[in-house]
């Protein structure tokens, strides 16, 4: 067995070295803190001096008729300015008929001597030549954030040397300082999210300010993130450093609009290109079911593609925000379910757990409730027909409302050019379905044991479904130490897995997703309704 390659820095060969090199870092990062700490309070004020970062060039000019100036560029070309977003050609403040064209700062005598003989003959055969002194001052406001940040930290930080660009205007740098800029226009996404490293905190404040000077007004809010993620909801905290206290925004992916409140639900930018990956292999009419929904990155796009989607989330502001997008999107094959889990591995166990409707929390309903989006205004949900649990019983049961796609579709304002809103999916959730998502990479293995015995062969059609479960894989881990974990979990044998890796989340850390065929050993053959109300009765 091989250990799945991880994208590290080069192994440290003894243990001895591991330990002495961690030492060494603890005891520069400490070295680092300790120097600065005495300037902290004066940070502000000091490392912003807006004008420390004046720089004063004195160059030479050529003032030339403006209707020369197409052809006097071409022949100095290689010897006007070349600065970022400065133009080399500018007006004379002294007569509109002419213009100034700024030469480079080689350029050091005003005899032109630096410029090529020829060059200056072709010149002055145009119009006379008059050379003038031109003074031009480069401030805080023409440089960008890594120039300024490399002059105000101290040395021995790491700073950004360039911005990579991860999604359109999402822009990272390194592991210990990651910025994200979520601006996708014409919309309104404007919060730049920073995870600054300890060495750094001292400096967050003046970090933030510049972030936020250097991409004002796109950027309105700048945040960081404070400790790690122990909510159950896998939602950071974030503390505002810049800017103005809005975390509400839009991100745009694959032509879907995105809303959401970054404080309240989680994010990540970085997915984009998987969310397409995983997406691209859905076709039209299959049904598919998202177990950890969030906000909807897979269900709108699938819906939009014309897949019947059963979206899920624990999260009560996830499940708000993914109906506002399903409406935004007007996405009519979305249907939500609302913190509907499967806590117990035991089939019998977990539907008689909903049967009586009680849960680990009291804030969590397991009987939950199946409903579409707002955007269809319908109303007076009926029981669902043909349920395997019978609906006399004194059983809480599942809720759809019963129009079809095609009926939804006819209402005003509910169309979708990108999907088959036409399509009528009559085959329920326990007959069938095509791909089920659990993208919750930190816990999604140990989700797996839900699936044994819950597909019951005696109502089921098709074939089985497709499992796409996203987790992280460390270095010393290898793809079969993942798959036994899996197959532990559905207490079966999982036949020609399919393993894609999805990005580095650290050195020695990566996001995976295991796609495979829920295997047939998962299933029940027999008939558990009877046995289900029976336990009902008895805890009843």
């Amino acid at each position: 067995m091989s250990a799945i390659a991880v994208k590290h820095k080069p192994p440290i060969v003894t243990t001895l070295g591991f330990i002495k090199a961690v030492q060494a870092w603890k005891h520069l990062r400490s070295e680092i803190a300790s120097s600065v700490a005495g300037g902290i309070n004066n940070i502000k004020s000091a490392m912003l001096d807006e004008s420390k970062f004046d720089v004063h060039l004195k160059l030479w000019a050529l003032r030339i008729p403006r209707e020369l100036c197409k052809v006097a560029t071409r022949i100095l070309n290689g010897y006007l300015l070349d600065r970022a977003r400065i133009k080399p050609i500018t007006e004379d403040p002294s007569c509109e008929k002419n213009r100034y064209m700024i030469l480079s700062e080689k350029v050091q005598n005003v005899d032109l001597s630096d410029i090529p003989n020829p060059k200056i003959d072709e010149l002055k055969g145009l119009c006379k030549i008059e050379v003038v002194p031109y003074s031009l001052t480069l401030g805080y406001s023409y440089w960008g954030a890594d120039h300024v940040l490399k002059q105000i930290l101290p040395p021995g930080l790491e700073v950004p040397s360039s911005f990579e660009t991860i999604v359109k205007y999402s822009i990272g740098v390194t592991l210990d300082f990651l910025f994200e800029l979520f601006f996708p226009p014409p919309h309104n996404c404007h919060i730049a999210h920073l995870n600054i490293a300890d060495e750094l905190i001292p400096f967050k404040d003046v970090i933030a300010k510049v972030i936020y000077d250097k991409n004002h007004p796109r950027i309105k809010t700048v945040v960081n993130k404070v400790g790690t993620i122990t909510n159950e909801f896998r939602v950071p905290k974030f503390e505002i450093l810049a800017g103005k206290d809005d975390m509400v925004t839009e991100v745009k992916q694959y032509g879907a609009t995105f809303k959401l409140d970054y404080s309240l639900v989680y994010w990540n930018s970085r997915l984009e290109h998987e969310h397409i990956r995983l997406v691209s292999q859905f076709q039209a009419g299959e049904t598919v079911c998202d177990m950890f929904a969030g906000i909807g990155p897979f269900a709108i796009p699938a819906a939009q593609k014309g897949c019947l989607v059963y979206a899920n989330d624990l999260n009560p502001d996830s499940i708000r925000y993914l109906k506002i997008n399903a409406e935004i999107n007007k996405c009519l094959l979305v249907r939500v379910i609302q913190n509907l889990i499967f806590p117990f591995s035991n089939p019998v166990s977990n539907a008689a757990h909903r049967v009586n409707g009680k849960t680990k929390s009291d804030d969590i309903r397991l009987a939950g409730e199946l409903e579409e989006v707002p955007c269809n205004n319908l109303s007076n949900p009926e029981g669902i027909e043909g349920s395997p649990i019978n609906a006399d019983a004194s059983v809480a049961a599942v809720k759809r409302r019963p129009e079809s796609c095609q009926e939804a579709k006819s209402i005003k304002g509910g169309t979708n050019k990108r999907m088959r809103g036409s399509e009528s999916f009559n085959t329920k959730p326990w007959e069938h379905v095509d791909h089920v998502i659990m993208n919750l990479p930190a816990s999604a293995l140990q989700f797996l044991d839900a699936f044994r015995g819950l597909i019951q062969r005696r109502y089921w059609k098709g074939p089985l479904p497709w499992i796409h479960c996203y987790c992280f894989v460390r270095s010393n881990e290898t793809k079969e130490s993942i798959i036994s974990e899996a197959e532990s979990a559905l207490n079966a044998s999982i036949r020609d897995p399919i393993f894609h890796r999805v990005r580095d989340v650290a050195p020695n850390k990566a996001m995976f997703c295991l796609s495979f065929r829920l295997p047939e050993d998962s299933c029940s053959n027999e008939d558990i309704t009877n046995s289900v109300l029976h336990s009902a009765d008895i805890k009843s």
